[in-house]
Order: C-alpha cells, then sequence, then structure tokens
C-alpha cells in the first residue's frame, strides 16, 4: 500500500447527496429570489398604471371633455354653471387642475358655461323673500344661498342685502340674499349629498331637519340615474335650520 486513505463508501455517498442538497437549495433560492423580484415590479407597474395625468379641460365642450377623462380612466361630475363668454356647456373651470396626478376612476369637477348672460340683477332689497323669488324666476335667475340675521325691531323675511347687487350683470345663475329672521336661529354645517342616491340624500337630508326645495333633472354622461350630481347650498356651508336645499339629480 502506498498510505493514501481510500475514502470509505458511505461517506462518499453522503458527500454526494449534501452536495446534490445544496445545489437544489441554491436553485430553489434564486428561482424564489428571481419571482419576488417579478413580482415587486409588476406591483410597481401595476400601482404606477393606476396613475394618470389630468388633462386640460378648459374650453372643451362637455361631451369633449367626457371623452378626454374616459380615455384615462377618470369621470366627469359637474360641479356647476355659470355665465360666461365660452359657448354653452363648455367647460370654465376645473379641478384639480390640468397636469395634477389623479388614481385611475377618481371624480374630475368641473363647471360649465351657459352662455353670454345680457339679463341685468333686479332689485331684491326691502322686497319679502316671495316678492323677491317672483323677480328671480321673471328674470330667468335662480335663489341662491340664502343667510338670515335676526335684528331687532326689523321686520321679518325681508331681503335686506343681495348679492350680486342690483343692476349688475350676472356672473351666475345664483343670487345670494341676506334676509331678515323673526327670532334668533340656530345654524348648521350642510350636509354633502353629492354622489348619493336620491333616497339616501333624502334621509341625510331629513335627519338635519332641511326640505327639499327643488329636484333639476341633470342628464350627465357617467353618472348612474337617480344620482345626486350637484346641491346648493354646498356641502360644509353655514346654514340656518329652515333652509332649503336644491339637487341636482342625474336622469
Amino acid at each position: 500500500m502506498n498510505g493514501e486513505s481510500v475514502p470509505h463508501p458511505y461517506i462518499e455517498k453522503w458527500r454526494e447527496r449534501l452536495e446534490r442538497v445544496l445545489r437544489i437549495s441554491l436553485l430553489v433560492f434564486v428561482l424564489a429570489a428571481a419571482g419576488f423580484l417579478s413580482a415587486v415590479t409588476t406591483i410597481r407597474i401595476a400601482i404606477r398604471g393606476r396613475i394618470v395625468t389630468m388633462p386640460n379641460l378648459v374650453g372643451q365642450s362637455a361631451p369633449a371633455a367626457q371623452r378626454m377623462l374616459a380615455a384615462r380612466g377618470l369621470q366627469l361630475r359637474v360641479a356647476d354653471r355659470v355665465y360666461s363668454p365660452l359657448p354653452v356647456n363648455a367647460v370654465v373651470r376645473q379641478s384639480p387642475p390640468p397636469g395634477e396626478e389623479m388614481k385611475v376612476s377618481q371624480d374630475a369637477h368641473v363647471v360649465l358655461s351657459l352662455g353670454q348672460q345680457t339679463v341685468k340683477i333686479p332689485a331684491l332689497e326691502g322686497q319679502s323673500m316671495r316678492a323677491a323669488r317672483i323677480s328671480l324666476l321673471q328674470a330667468s335667475l335662480q335663489l341662491g344661498e340664502v343667510t338670515t340675521i335676526f335684528l331687532p325691531g326689523t321686520q321679518p323675511d325681508i331681503v335686506l342685502k343681495q348679492d350680486p347687487p342690483e343692476g349688475t350683470t350676472a356672473s351666475s345663475p345664483h343670487v345670494d340674499l341676506l334676509v331678515s329672521s323673526a327670532d334668533r336661529q340656530l345654524f348648521y354645517v350642510m350636509p354633502n349629498v353629492v354622489g348619493l342616491e336620491q333616497q339616501d340624500a333624502n334621509k341625510t337630508l331629513a335627519a338635519a331637519g332641511l326640505k327639499i326645495a327643488k329636484l333639476n333633472h341633470i342628464g350627465q354622461a357617467g353618472a348612474p340615474k337617480g344620482t345626486i350630481v350637484g346641491q346648493n347650498p354646498p356641502g360644509g356651508e353655514r346654514i340656518a335650520a329652515d333652509t332649503t336645499v336644491e339637487l341636482g339629480i342625474s336622469e
């Protein structure tokens, strides 16, 4: 014999098995790491894919604005309508502004044009609320926010101030009034019911002790039928307990 040791067959077999296990473990680790990195990359792409840039809608017609938003997975919501030099139903203002990043399915709120307005604001100060409403109706204007104030010695239900003032050209169809009150009144915060179904909105307003004075049926693309798409006074406004509410409902 030359003095060299001969590996025992059992030891040699155990060593081969150990090496095989280590190779398999390394392969499993590499595959798992690759799968994890792939999953992270996919999640990042998916998250990023849900972020879009708000387009510039000002000057666009409502249908064109709707198409631009739909192409980005966004929805159009009409927040208000005002008089402007732009054509009827063109976008006057928008929120969020152009270039802002938004998540897919979020709402873009726009103010649409009612076209040019040549009607002058009538004189309402000193009239009763009933007479003021008739004057607004005759001028094709709408009653805006009504704020009441208690002034001792003042006849109740009389218009004390108006905004816009008498004789000016309206930039909005709404005229806000300050009206005298017979008694001191409690004030509340107007609940936001935009986006609710009509039945839910009715319950919310009834719970706040408010009454719906008028329902305006509005054709609005993308809004489910029977959904509230506008309200006056707006949500968060300070209102008197006897304030009546005007709602816009999708038809």
